[in-house]
Formats: structure tokens, C-alpha cells, sequence
């Protein structure tokens, strides 16, 4: 078990040290000069001292080899840099709007792995009947539909036609605190989190219904049943048991769309997170920020799919025991 873990965690130590290189590489090998990235129109208006103070000021006046060592310092004393549109530390900014996604990305996955799995079961129970066509058919509709167009639809339901929840936002200007400023984050998190979650159940179920499916073919379903034991508890004691393994691993690689999907999700409502920073970063052609901000999601990728790894021994013991050799 620990020669498994170990080749795991120096697996993504490896992905890790790869991300970091590309990271700093992507904004150095776009083509142009790096001030127009950082400052836009402004650039043209320096003159040539000017031009390098702001250079220096970045570190980019060094070579790259100097570049490079002083990231990897930076990144090791937690530092990435100066926000060229907040004219504050990225650490600060990121930190400011993490719980936000954390929210957002948090509670959409607990919903899509919950409502997604039971209706797989559901679904695969009732295979070829017309409740298990009528699951699949509204399933399929809502994982083709756009996460913008899905919001833009509840908004205009939900905020204009019905009055129900606010348009956009993740809290009241009002200045009233306490349980009111409680309701108004969890009220204003409603269609955000909807739209998340009805945009990502699709996978969730798919993959748990063709998993149930093979494993309610299984021999040791049919002792259970013949067993007297009540459908509920063959289905989610036994046949969920065993069908974990690829739900476990999609919900958690899920994890990385879902903080792509929030940078669309977090446009459509102005809700402050991640994916909003990044949209108002790719605007101000702000890549310090949007060089924090990526390597944090893909460090988050990362750590969903040690997690999936080092899950799979738990949920099977037999993915960290070697094959035997044939006789």
C-alpha cells in the first residue's frame, strides 16, 4: 500500500513540476512585446526608461534563466506576483475570491454526484421502460445545453418573469448584517449553483447507470435477491457498492470542468469568484493574475486526480495488489 502511494504522489509531483514549467512558459512565448499584455494602449505612451523601469518592476528585464529560478522561489514562498489591474499581490486577490468558487464549485458537485447517482440507479433498474427513456432523453438535453444559455434561461425565469431570486450578485448592497446577509449569500448562490449542477449531471448519471447496469447482471445480485433482502438495499448496499470505482473517479475529474463551467456560470450572474477574476483579467490583459489564477485550477486538477488514485485502493482493494503470475 505505501509503494502504491508513493509512486502515486511522485506520479503528480512529476505533473506538478510540468504545469509549473508550461505556467511560466505560455506568457513568455506569446508573440509580441510583454508590456502590451500588461499594460495595453498604455505601452505605446512610455518612453524607453519608462518602458524598462516597468520591466524591472516585473522582473522581466532578466533572462529567462533568472526568470525562471526567481518563479520557482516566489512560488515556494507562496509570492505569484503583483496584479497589474487590482495593483495588489495575486495571492490577495485570489484569496479574496476563493471561497466564492468554493461555494459555488462545492455545492454544485455534492448536488450532481447525489441527484446524478440515484438517478442512475433509478435509471438502470428500470432499463428499457419508459421512465429509464424519459431519464436518459431529459439528461441528454440539459448535458447538451449551454451553461450560459442555462443560466440566461433561469434568470429570465426565475429573476424577471417570477421575482423569486436576485439577478446577479453574491451579496445585498443594502449594509444590513447578520442572518439577513446570510440569506441574501445563500439566496443569490441558488441559480448559480442550479446551473452548475443541472450542466454537469449528465456525466454523473450516464457513467452510474452503465455502471449499475453491468453490475446488476452480476451472480452475487441474484443470491441477495433470492436472500429475501428488500430492493433498496440490493441496489444501494450491494450494486452501488460495487459500482463506485468509475462514479467515484467521474465526480471527482468532474471537479476540473466544473471550474471551467464557473467561469461562464460567474459571468452570466457578476458572481465574484474565480471564474469571474479570470474573465476580468482576460480583459485587462492582466497575466500575472491570470498566471496564478491557472495555476491554481490546475493544481486543484491535480489534487482531484491524486485523490481519485488514492481512492481506488479504499473503494478496491484489489487495484493496489500485483497480478500474480500464471502458472
Amino acid at each position: 500500500m505505501i509503494g502504491y502511494l508513493g509512486r502515486k504522489v511522485l506520479q503528480y509531483f512529476l505533473v506538478l513540476a510540468v504545469a509549473i514549467c508550461v505556467n511560466f512558459a505560455l506568457p513568455r512565448l506569446a508573440p509580441g512585446d510583454p508590456l502590451d499584455y500588461l499594460l495595453g494602449d498604455q505601452s505605446f505612451q512610455l518612453t524607453a526608461e519608462q518602458r524598462q523601469e516597468v520591466l524591472a518592476q516585473f522582473g522581466l528585464d532578466k533572462p529567462t534563466g533568472e526568470q525562471f529560478r526567481d518563479y520557482v522561489v516566489d512560488l515556494a514562498h507562496l509570492r505569484l506576483g503583483t496584479s497589474v489591474r487590482f495593483g495588489q499581490p495575486v495571492g490577495a486577490v485570489i484569496r479574496d475570491r476563493l471561497p466564492w468558487t468554493l461555494a459555488l464549485v462545492g455545492s454544485s458537485i455534492i448536488l450532481a454526484a447525489l441527484i446524478g447517482t440515484t438517478l442512475g440507479v433509478l435509471s438502470a433498474r428500470r432499463r428499457g421502460r419508459s421512465s429509464d427513456v424519459g431519464i436518459l432523453a431529459g439528461v441528454m438535453v440539459l448535458d447538451s445545453t449551454p451553461l450560459f444559455w442555462l443560466g440566461m434561461i433561469l434568470l429570465g425565469i426565475f429573476s424577471v418573469q417570477l421575482r423569486w431570486l436576485p439577478l446577479f450578485g453574491a451579496v445585498s448592497s443594502t449594509g444590513q448584517g447578520g442572518f439577513f446577509v446570510t440569506g441574501e449569500i445563500l439566496k443569490r448562490l441558488i441559480l448559480p449553483v442550479a446551473t452548475l449542477t443541472l450542466g454537469t449531471v449528465g456525466v454523473v448519471f450516464l457513467v452510474a447507470r452503465y455502471a449499475m447496469v453491468g453490475t446488476l447482471r452480476e451472480d452475487f445480485l441474484l443470491m441477495a435477491e433470492a436472500s429475501g433482502l428488500s430492493e433498496r438495499r440490493i441496489l444501494f448496499a450491494h450494486a452501488l457498492r460495487n459500482s463506485l470505482l468509475p462514479i467515484a473517479t467521474v465526480i471527482l475529474l468532474n471537479l476540473g470542468f466544473l471550474l471551467g463551467g464557473a467561469t461562464v456560470v460567474e459571468t452570466v450572474f457578476s458572481y465574484p469568484g474565480l471564474g469571474r477574476l479570470i474573465y476580468d483579467g482576460v480583459l485587462a490583459r492582466d497575466y500575472p493574475l491570470l498566471q496564478g489564477t491557472f495555476l491554481l485550477i490546475a493544481v486543484g486538477v491535480i489534487a482531484c486526480n491524486l485523490a481519485a488514485d488514492l481512492l481506488y485502493p479504499i473503494l478496491d482493494p484489489r487495484v493496489r495488489r500485483p497480478a500474480k503470475a500464471a502458472d
